[in-house]
Protein backbone atom coordinates (compact mmCIF):
# COMPACT_ATOMS: atom_id res chain seq x y z
CA UNK A 1 0.00 0.00 0.00
CA UNK A 2 2.83 2.47 1.17
CA UNK A 3 4.32 1.56 -2.26
CA UNK A 4 1.75 2.21 -4.48
CA UNK A 5 1.28 5.83 -2.44
CA UNK A 6 4.67 6.75 -3.50
CA UNK A 7 4.23 5.75 -7.08
CA UNK A 8 0.96 7.78 -7.06
CA UNK A 9 2.54 10.73 -5.38
CA UNK A 10 5.83 10.63 -8.03
CA UNK A 11 3.62 10.20 -10.93
CA UNK A 12 4.75 6.83 -12.22
CA UNK A 13 3.11 4.39 -14.34
CA UNK A 14 0.21 2.34 -12.70
CA UNK A 15 1.50 -0.75 -14.86
CA UNK A 16 5.27 -0.63 -15.14
CA UNK A 17 6.18 1.76 -12.43
CA UNK A 18 9.34 3.10 -14.36
CA UNK A 19 7.22 5.33 -16.98
CA UNK A 20 6.42 8.96 -15.90
CA UNK A 21 2.49 9.91 -16.63
CA UNK A 22 3.24 13.77 -16.59
CA UNK A 23 5.86 15.95 -18.62
CA UNK A 24 6.83 18.00 -15.42
CA UNK A 25 9.42 16.86 -13.41
CA UNK A 26 8.20 17.29 -9.77
CA UNK A 27 4.44 16.49 -8.71
CA UNK A 28 4.47 19.89 -6.56
CA UNK A 29 4.61 23.43 -7.17
CA UNK A 30 3.93 23.08 -11.20
CA UNK A 31 0.92 25.85 -12.19
CA UNK A 32 -0.70 25.65 -15.15
CA UNK A 33 -2.75 22.44 -16.33
CA UNK A 34 -0.62 19.22 -16.80
CA UNK A 35 0.55 17.74 -19.72
CA UNK A 36 -0.17 14.54 -19.92
CA UNK A 37 1.56 11.53 -21.85
CA UNK A 38 -0.50 9.72 -24.56
CA UNK A 39 1.37 6.00 -23.09
CA UNK A 40 4.49 4.91 -20.73
CA UNK A 41 7.65 5.38 -22.30
CA UNK A 42 8.64 2.59 -20.86
CA UNK A 43 6.02 -0.47 -21.67
CA UNK A 44 3.33 1.64 -23.53
CA UNK A 45 0.71 1.22 -22.02
CA UNK A 46 -2.46 3.78 -23.03
CA UNK A 47 -3.25 5.70 -20.39
CA UNK A 48 -6.51 7.59 -21.40
CA UNK A 49 -8.40 4.01 -22.23
CA UNK A 50 -11.07 6.00 -24.44
CA UNK A 51 -12.55 9.36 -25.09
CA UNK A 52 -13.44 10.84 -21.91
CA UNK A 53 -11.71 8.54 -19.60
CA UNK A 54 -11.05 11.16 -17.17
CA UNK A 55 -14.25 12.74 -16.39
CA UNK A 56 -14.94 10.58 -13.24
CA UNK A 57 -11.08 12.28 -12.07
CA UNK A 58 -12.88 15.42 -11.57
CA UNK A 59 -15.76 14.13 -9.51
CA UNK A 60 -12.66 13.24 -7.60
CA UNK A 61 -10.85 16.53 -8.03
CA UNK A 62 -13.68 18.02 -7.11
CA UNK A 63 -14.25 15.99 -3.59
CA UNK A 64 -10.34 16.50 -2.83
CA UNK A 65 -11.26 19.87 -3.10
CA UNK A 66 -13.84 20.32 -0.58
CA UNK A 67 -11.40 18.13 1.97
CA UNK A 68 -8.84 20.63 1.63
CA UNK A 69 -11.76 23.45 2.10
CA UNK A 70 -13.18 22.18 4.67
CA UNK A 71 -9.89 20.89 6.95
CA UNK A 72 -8.58 24.86 5.99
CA UNK A 73 -12.35 26.40 7.64
CA UNK A 74 -11.04 24.32 10.96
CA UNK A 75 -7.55 25.13 10.89
CA UNK A 76 -7.52 28.93 10.29
CA UNK A 77 -11.07 29.35 12.32
CA UNK A 78 -8.90 28.51 15.37
CA UNK A 79 -6.81 32.12 14.83
CA UNK A 80 -10.19 33.86 14.34
CA UNK A 81 -12.57 34.85 17.49
CA UNK A 82 -16.23 35.03 15.92
CA UNK A 83 -17.49 31.72 14.78
CA UNK A 84 -17.55 32.43 11.03
CA UNK A 85 -15.05 35.59 10.19
CA UNK A 86 -15.43 36.24 6.40
CA UNK A 87 -11.46 36.76 6.30
CA UNK A 88 -11.47 32.90 6.18
CA UNK A 89 -12.61 33.01 2.94
CA UNK A 90 -9.60 34.51 0.97
CA UNK A 91 -7.33 32.31 2.97
CA UNK A 92 -9.63 29.37 1.48
CA UNK A 93 -9.66 30.86 -1.89
CA UNK A 94 -6.12 31.14 -1.53
CA UNK A 95 -5.97 27.31 -0.52
CA UNK A 96 -8.30 26.06 -3.21
CA UNK A 97 -6.01 27.99 -6.06
CA UNK A 98 -2.26 26.79 -4.64
CA UNK A 99 -3.40 23.09 -4.99
CA UNK A 100 -5.04 23.40 -7.97
CA UNK A 101 -2.80 21.78 -10.36
CA UNK A 102 -1.45 19.57 -7.49
CA UNK A 103 -5.04 18.11 -7.48
CA UNK A 104 -5.72 17.61 -11.15
CA UNK A 105 -2.79 15.43 -10.93
CA UNK A 106 -3.45 13.75 -7.90
CA UNK A 107 -7.28 12.84 -8.88
CA UNK A 108 -6.00 11.79 -12.39
CA UNK A 109 -3.29 9.33 -11.18
CA UNK A 110 -6.41 8.04 -8.23
CA UNK A 111 -8.05 7.69 -11.54
CA UNK A 112 -5.42 5.50 -13.23
CA UNK A 113 -4.07 3.35 -10.22
CA UNK A 114 -8.06 2.47 -9.20
CA UNK A 115 -8.68 1.29 -12.92
CA UNK A 116 -5.39 -0.36 -14.02
CA UNK A 117 -5.47 -3.55 -15.57
CA UNK A 118 -4.20 -5.68 -13.00
CA UNK A 119 -4.15 -9.28 -15.58
CA UNK A 120 -1.40 -7.58 -17.15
Amino acid sequence: MAHTLINILNNTCPHCHEGKVFDEKSPFLNFGFPKMHKSCSHCHNKYEKEPGYFFGAMYMNYGITVAESIATFVIAQQFFTERFDLRIIPIIAFVIIFFASFNIRLSRMLWLYMFKNYSM
